[in-house]
Protein backbone atom coordinates (compact mmCIF):
# COMPACT_ATOMS: atom_id res chain seq x y z
CA UNK A 1 0.00 0.00 0.00
CA UNK A 2 1.05 3.97 -0.84
CA UNK A 3 1.52 5.44 2.43
CA UNK A 4 0.89 9.12 2.33
CA UNK A 5 3.45 11.58 2.52
CA UNK A 6 3.10 15.03 5.35
CA UNK A 7 4.12 18.30 4.45
CA UNK A 8 4.23 21.52 6.75
CA UNK A 9 4.46 24.19 5.02
CA UNK A 10 6.55 26.12 7.68
CA UNK A 11 7.52 29.73 8.29
CA UNK A 12 5.05 31.81 6.78
CA UNK A 13 7.64 34.61 6.96
CA UNK A 14 9.96 32.92 4.35
CA UNK A 15 10.73 31.02 0.35
CA UNK A 16 8.44 28.18 1.35
CA UNK A 17 5.77 29.36 -0.27
CA UNK A 18 7.38 29.73 -3.70
CA UNK A 19 9.88 25.78 -3.34
CA UNK A 20 6.36 24.42 -2.57
CA UNK A 21 5.07 25.84 -5.97
CA UNK A 22 8.56 25.20 -7.68
CA UNK A 23 8.30 21.59 -6.70
CA UNK A 24 4.78 20.78 -6.96
CA UNK A 25 4.55 21.57 -10.80
CA UNK A 26 7.65 19.13 -11.16
CA UNK A 27 5.73 16.08 -9.17
CA UNK A 28 4.60 12.80 -11.09
CA UNK A 29 1.17 12.46 -10.46
CA UNK A 30 1.77 9.44 -8.22
CA UNK A 31 3.92 11.27 -5.82
CA UNK A 32 1.40 14.12 -5.84
CA UNK A 33 -1.71 11.56 -4.83
CA UNK A 34 0.46 10.80 -1.91
CA UNK A 35 1.03 14.25 -0.70
CA UNK A 36 -1.11 16.04 2.12
CA UNK A 37 0.05 19.05 3.57
CA UNK A 38 -0.50 20.86 7.00
CA UNK A 39 -1.19 24.60 6.61
CA UNK A 40 -3.54 27.45 6.69
CA UNK A 41 -5.16 27.81 3.54
CA UNK A 42 -6.38 31.67 3.51
CA UNK A 43 -2.51 32.07 3.73
CA UNK A 44 -1.03 29.89 0.90
CA UNK A 45 -4.20 31.12 -1.23
CA UNK A 46 -2.95 34.45 -0.98
CA UNK A 47 0.69 33.73 -1.00
CA UNK A 48 0.08 31.72 -3.93
CA UNK A 49 -1.59 34.64 -5.85
CA UNK A 50 0.97 37.54 -5.07
CA UNK A 51 3.32 34.82 -6.36
CA UNK A 52 0.95 34.23 -9.96
CA UNK A 53 0.55 30.68 -9.04
CA UNK A 54 -2.65 28.76 -10.86
CA UNK A 55 -2.50 25.93 -8.58
CA UNK A 56 -5.90 24.90 -6.93
CA UNK A 57 -6.47 23.86 -3.24
CA UNK A 58 -8.97 21.81 -2.00
CA UNK A 59 -9.58 21.56 1.84
CA UNK A 60 -9.45 18.18 3.75
CA UNK A 61 -10.57 17.43 7.10
CA UNK A 62 -8.46 13.94 7.26
CA UNK A 63 -5.65 12.36 5.95
CA UNK A 64 -8.45 9.51 4.63
CA UNK A 65 -8.02 10.64 1.17
CA UNK A 66 -8.37 8.82 -2.54
CA UNK A 67 -4.88 7.72 -3.12
CA UNK A 68 -6.02 8.94 -7.10
CA UNK A 69 -6.54 12.32 -6.00
CA UNK A 70 -3.90 14.68 -7.28
CA UNK A 71 -5.27 17.84 -6.42
CA UNK A 72 -3.28 20.18 -3.43
CA UNK A 73 -4.91 18.70 -0.44
CA UNK A 74 -4.67 21.23 2.59
CA UNK A 75 -5.72 20.39 6.42
CA UNK A 76 -6.33 23.67 7.46
CA UNK A 77 -4.34 25.18 10.56
CA UNK A 78 -6.99 27.59 11.60
CA UNK A 79 -5.71 31.00 12.18
CA UNK A 80 -6.39 34.24 10.32
CA UNK A 81 -3.30 36.38 8.61
CA UNK A 82 -3.91 40.13 7.20
CA UNK A 83 -0.18 40.37 5.78
CA UNK A 84 0.27 36.82 3.57
CA UNK A 85 4.25 37.88 3.92
CA UNK A 86 4.58 40.10 6.98
CA UNK A 87 2.99 37.57 9.55
CA UNK A 88 3.82 38.91 13.12
CA UNK A 89 6.35 36.91 14.96
CA UNK A 90 3.81 35.47 18.06
CA UNK A 91 1.69 34.51 15.41
CA UNK A 92 4.14 33.09 13.07
CA UNK A 93 5.15 30.90 16.19
CA UNK A 94 1.98 29.75 17.10
CA UNK A 95 1.04 28.80 13.18
CA UNK A 96 4.20 26.60 13.67
CA UNK A 97 3.40 25.27 16.57
CA UNK A 98 -0.03 23.75 15.93
CA UNK A 99 1.15 22.58 12.22
CA UNK A 100 3.98 20.58 13.99
CA UNK A 101 1.82 19.20 16.57
CA UNK A 102 -0.58 18.05 14.45
CA UNK A 103 1.82 17.22 11.96
CA UNK A 104 3.42 15.08 14.24
CA UNK A 105 0.55 13.06 15.51
CA UNK A 106 -0.29 12.92 11.77
CA UNK A 107 3.32 10.84 11.15
CA UNK A 108 2.56 7.89 13.98
CA UNK A 109 0.10 6.56 12.07
CA UNK A 110 0.85 3.81 9.75
CA UNK A 111 -1.11 4.60 6.90
CA UNK A 112 2.20 7.84 6.91
CA UNK A 113 5.77 7.58 5.57
CA UNK A 114 7.01 9.97 6.80
CA UNK A 115 6.78 14.20 7.67
CA UNK A 116 8.81 16.70 6.08
CA UNK A 117 8.48 20.65 7.47
CA UNK A 118 9.57 23.26 5.29
CA UNK A 119 12.07 25.68 7.06
CA UNK A 120 11.63 27.65 10.59
CA UNK A 121 13.04 30.37 11.98
CA UNK A 122 14.52 28.59 14.94
CA UNK A 123 13.40 31.59 16.92
CA UNK A 124 9.66 30.80 16.48
CA UNK A 125 9.97 27.43 18.37
CA UNK A 126 9.88 29.54 21.55
CA UNK A 127 13.09 27.82 23.53
CA UNK A 128 16.91 28.42 23.10
CA UNK A 129 19.07 26.35 21.17
CA UNK A 130 16.04 24.01 20.04
CA UNK A 131 15.66 23.50 16.46
CA UNK A 132 12.81 20.61 14.90
CA UNK A 133 15.38 18.05 15.42
CA UNK A 134 15.09 18.84 19.35
CA UNK A 135 11.09 19.86 19.40
CA UNK A 136 10.35 16.15 17.54
CA UNK A 137 12.61 14.13 19.84
CA UNK A 138 10.86 15.82 22.49
CA UNK A 139 7.69 14.80 21.42
CA UNK A 140 8.95 11.26 20.78
CA UNK A 141 9.81 11.52 24.10
CA UNK A 142 13.20 10.11 23.36
CA UNK A 143 15.54 11.57 26.35
CA UNK A 144 18.81 9.45 25.59
CA UNK A 145 20.31 11.53 22.94
CA UNK A 146 19.42 9.10 20.47
CA UNK A 147 18.14 11.53 18.25
CA UNK A 148 20.44 12.42 15.13
CA UNK A 149 20.61 15.02 12.51
CA UNK A 150 21.63 13.06 9.54
CA UNK A 151 22.25 15.75 6.32
CA UNK A 152 22.12 12.86 3.33
CA UNK A 153 23.32 12.92 0.15
CA UNK A 154 22.46 9.98 -2.41
CA UNK A 155 26.29 9.47 -2.28
CA UNK A 156 27.44 10.67 1.62
CA UNK A 157 25.95 11.98 4.73
CA UNK A 158 27.04 13.69 7.83
CA UNK A 159 26.09 13.71 11.27
CA UNK A 160 27.04 16.76 14.27
CA UNK A 161 27.20 15.54 17.68
CA UNK A 162 26.12 18.70 18.86
CA UNK A 163 23.66 20.68 17.02
CA UNK A 164 22.23 24.51 17.65
CA UNK A 165 24.86 25.12 20.50
CA UNK A 166 27.32 28.11 20.73
CA UNK A 167 30.94 27.21 19.80
CA UNK A 168 32.18 27.81 23.37
CA UNK A 169 30.21 24.67 24.96
CA UNK A 170 30.87 22.04 22.14
CA UNK A 171 33.49 20.86 24.07
CA UNK A 172 30.69 20.48 27.67
CA UNK A 173 28.01 18.54 25.32
CA UNK A 174 30.04 16.33 24.13
CA UNK A 175 30.29 12.59 25.70
CA UNK A 176 30.98 9.12 25.51
CA UNK A 177 27.57 8.56 25.57
CA UNK A 178 26.31 10.73 23.64
CA UNK A 179 28.71 10.06 20.59
CA UNK A 180 28.12 5.98 21.57
CA UNK A 181 24.16 6.33 21.56
CA UNK A 182 24.19 8.66 18.14
CA UNK A 183 26.60 6.45 16.12
CA UNK A 184 24.49 3.67 17.17
CA UNK A 185 21.36 4.76 16.11
CA UNK A 186 22.87 5.40 12.63
CA UNK A 187 24.18 2.51 12.24
CA UNK A 188 20.76 0.62 13.16
CA UNK A 189 19.52 3.06 10.61
CA UNK A 190 21.27 2.02 7.81
CA UNK A 191 21.23 -1.53 8.36
CA UNK A 192 17.02 -1.38 8.49
CA UNK A 193 16.59 0.81 5.50
CA UNK A 194 20.07 -0.50 3.09
CA UNK A 195 20.18 -3.69 4.77
CA UNK A 196 24.21 -3.46 5.31
CA UNK A 197 26.22 -1.70 7.41
CA UNK A 198 27.45 1.32 7.16
CA UNK A 199 31.41 2.82 6.96
CA UNK A 200 31.71 5.76 9.46
CA UNK A 201 34.11 7.99 10.05
CA UNK A 202 34.51 10.11 13.45
CA UNK A 203 36.28 13.46 13.65
CA UNK A 204 38.35 14.95 16.33
CA UNK A 205 37.54 18.15 17.90
CA UNK A 206 40.58 20.24 18.01
CA UNK A 207 42.52 21.36 15.49
CA UNK A 208 44.48 18.44 14.34
CA UNK A 209 43.10 16.49 17.10
CA UNK A 210 45.19 17.87 19.55
CA UNK A 211 48.42 16.45 18.45
CA UNK A 212 47.11 13.50 20.60
CA UNK A 213 47.71 15.33 23.58
CA UNK A 214 46.63 13.54 27.17
CA UNK A 215 43.59 15.72 28.81
CA UNK A 216 41.91 16.50 25.37
CA UNK A 217 38.83 15.51 24.10
CA UNK A 218 40.81 13.14 21.57
CA UNK A 219 42.45 11.54 24.43
CA UNK A 220 39.55 11.48 27.04
CA UNK A 221 36.12 10.77 25.21
CA UNK A 222 36.73 10.19 21.60
CA UNK A 223 38.91 7.61 21.12
CA UNK A 224 37.54 5.44 24.10
CA UNK A 225 33.92 5.91 22.56
CA UNK A 226 35.52 4.47 18.91
CA UNK A 227 37.33 1.47 20.43
CA UNK A 228 33.62 0.58 22.66
CA UNK A 229 31.77 0.98 18.91
CA UNK A 230 34.18 -1.23 17.73
CA UNK A 231 33.38 -3.74 20.15
CA UNK A 232 29.74 -3.60 19.31
CA UNK A 233 31.01 -4.56 15.39
CA UNK A 234 29.74 -0.96 14.04
CA UNK A 235 32.53 -0.28 10.89
CA UNK A 236 33.95 2.69 12.62
CA UNK A 237 36.98 4.46 12.84
CA UNK A 238 38.79 7.66 13.89
CA UNK A 239 39.07 10.48 15.00
CA UNK A 240 40.27 11.74 11.59
CA UNK A 241 41.75 15.74 11.13
CA UNK A 242 38.50 17.92 10.00
CA UNK A 243 40.71 20.01 7.75
CA UNK A 244 41.96 17.20 5.66
CA UNK A 245 39.50 14.56 5.67
CA UNK A 246 36.67 16.86 3.07
CA UNK A 247 39.46 17.18 0.60
CA UNK A 248 38.90 13.68 -1.17
CA UNK A 249 39.41 11.13 2.12
CA UNK A 250 35.36 11.63 2.86
CA UNK A 251 34.61 9.53 -0.20
CA UNK A 252 35.29 6.53 2.17
CA UNK A 253 32.45 6.58 4.39
CA UNK A 254 28.81 6.40 4.22
CA UNK A 255 28.56 8.69 7.53
CA UNK A 256 30.75 11.42 9.10
CA UNK A 257 30.31 12.44 12.30
CA UNK A 258 31.38 15.34 13.91
CA UNK A 259 31.65 16.89 17.26
CA UNK A 260 29.63 20.15 15.85
CA UNK A 261 27.43 21.80 13.29
CA UNK A 262 29.58 23.98 11.42
CA UNK A 263 32.42 21.23 10.91
CA UNK A 264 30.50 18.61 9.04
CA UNK A 265 27.49 21.01 7.85
CA UNK A 266 30.17 24.07 5.75
CA UNK A 267 32.16 21.33 3.81
CA UNK A 268 29.47 19.11 3.31
CA UNK A 269 27.26 22.25 1.79
CA UNK A 270 30.55 23.07 -0.22
CA UNK A 271 30.23 20.01 -2.23
CA UNK A 272 26.27 18.89 -2.30
CA UNK A 273 24.74 22.30 -2.39
CA UNK A 274 21.06 22.15 -2.21
CA UNK A 275 21.26 18.03 -3.26
CA UNK A 276 21.00 17.22 0.20
CA UNK A 277 18.29 16.59 2.88
CA UNK A 278 17.95 16.72 6.49
CA UNK A 279 16.88 13.35 8.33
CA UNK A 280 15.83 13.30 11.79
CA UNK A 281 16.76 9.86 13.28
CA UNK A 282 15.75 7.92 16.48
CA UNK A 283 12.34 9.31 16.10
CA UNK A 284 8.85 7.52 15.95
CA UNK A 285 8.40 7.76 12.09
CA UNK A 286 10.92 9.53 9.44
CA UNK A 287 10.86 12.58 9.61
CA UNK A 288 12.82 15.83 6.63
CA UNK A 289 13.37 18.67 5.98
CA UNK A 290 15.17 21.12 3.26
CA UNK A 291 18.68 21.47 4.61
CA UNK A 292 19.12 25.40 4.07
CA UNK A 293 16.42 28.19 5.91
CA UNK A 294 14.12 30.27 5.68
CA UNK A 295 16.08 32.95 3.25
CA UNK A 296 14.13 35.75 3.95
CA UNK A 297 16.12 37.84 1.94
CA UNK A 298 15.02 35.97 -1.26
CA UNK A 299 11.37 36.73 -0.63
CA UNK A 300 9.03 37.43 -3.37
CA UNK A 301 12.59 37.76 -5.98
CA UNK A 302 11.43 33.92 -7.76
CA UNK A 303 15.37 33.11 -6.87
CA UNK A 304 14.58 30.03 -5.00
CA UNK A 305 15.96 26.72 -5.40
CA UNK A 306 13.24 23.93 -4.34
CA UNK A 307 15.99 21.24 -5.32
CA UNK A 308 16.03 19.97 -1.48
CA UNK A 309 12.83 19.60 -0.63
CA UNK A 310 12.18 18.01 -3.99
CA UNK A 311 14.38 15.66 -2.83
CA UNK A 312 12.88 15.22 0.58
CA UNK A 313 9.53 14.36 -1.29
CA UNK A 314 11.58 11.91 -3.91
CA UNK A 315 13.37 10.30 -0.35
CA UNK A 316 10.00 9.76 1.40
CA UNK A 317 8.04 8.53 -1.72
CA UNK A 318 10.50 5.16 -1.46
CA UNK A 319 8.63 4.37 1.25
Amino acid sequence: MKKKIIIISGDPNSINSEIIIKSWVKLKTTLKNRIVFVSNINLLKKQFKKLKAKIKIKKIDNINVNLKDSSFKVIDIGLSFKDPFGVKENEASKFVSKCLSFAHLLALRQDVSGLINCPIDKKLLGKKNIGVTELLASKCKIKNNSEVMLIWNKKFAVTPVTTHINIKDVSKKISQKIIFEKVQTIDKWFRKIYQRKPIIGVLGLNPHNSENRIGSEEQKIIIPTIKRLKNKRINVSGPFVADTLFIKDFKRFDVVVGMYHDQVLVPFKTIFGFKAINITLGLKYLRVSPDHGTAKNLIKKNKSDPSSLLECISFLGKF
